[in-house]
């Protein structure tokens, strides 16, 4: 089964971590929260369970180019625990495996300057601080 790919000018959030069904929950609600407004597909499949970077590059790859999505963002474990609801987002096509957390708080901005391409990847991952995460612009 390939990647799924949104229909619409959304971003897929990518479930791999399946040991809480109410943190699964709180990371869409939080998400959705953020702005409003819906910016994700959710995917939510046991298949997807503790999946690879290298998994998803290489599942990504093998697609058509119509099919073919250029990142994603995980809701892992770390989305799970984490009360900013970090998710791990991971450039597909560009420089593929390169990625950075983002805080639920900034992915509507990020989900939608990406998913119209008035953004690339790159523009979000090279203004993330010392810990790998985009937490806004930086002056």
């Amino acid at each position: 089964m390939p990647l799924p790919v949104p229909e619409d000018l959304t971003s897929m959030v990518l479930r791999t971590d399946f040991g809480d069904e109410a943190a699964w929950l709180a990371v869409r609600t939080a998400i959705d929260a953020a702005d409003g407004h819906q910016h994700a597909t959710y995917v939510s499949h046991p298949r997807f369970a503790g999946i690879s970077i290298e998994t998803l590059i290489d599942e990504a790859s093998a697609a058509e180019d119509d099919d073919h999505p250029g990142y994603v963002f995980l809701a892992d474990a770390i989305t799970m625990t984490n009360p900013s609801v970090p998710l791990l987002a991971v450039d597909l096509h560009d420089e593929p495996g390169r990625q950075f957390r983002v805080p639920a708080q900034w992915y509507p901005e990020i989900s939608a300057n990406l998913s119209i391409a008035n953004m690339d990847f790159a523009d979000f991952a090279d203004e993330v601080d010392d810990s790998g995460t985009f937490r806004g612009w930086r002056d």
